[in-house]
């Protein structure tokens, strides 16, 4: 009667150890997962702010204040009787 006493009380708390081992390894897992997730999100979040720039940039490529920015920032071109001041300190 006290060896099956025994053997319960041995069995339960065998029991209630491995339910709190498998409690907290699983909540390292949630965890991490956690972390994952907002990674992720994060990464989602800027690349659909790049999405949003670049459609931006694609619906106002054909106007006219986008062609003569380009114009002169990269080509150095102006408008006729324009008047250019460059910069001679840099």
């Amino acid at each position: 009667m006290k060896m099956k006493k025994s053997l319960k009380k041995i069995f339960i708390i065998i029991l209630a150890v491995y339910i709190m081992y498998t409690f907290i390894s699983q909540q390292k897992v949630l965890n991490s997962y956690k972390t994952s997730q907002e990674y992720y999100t994060q990464q989602i979040e800027e690349k659909l702010a790049y999405k949003e720039t670049l459609n931006n940039k694609k619906n106002n490529i054909n106007s006219e204040e986008y062609i003569e920015e380009a114009a002169r920032e990269k080509l150095d071109m102006y408008l006729p009787n324009e008047r250019v001041y460059i910069d001679t300190s840099k």
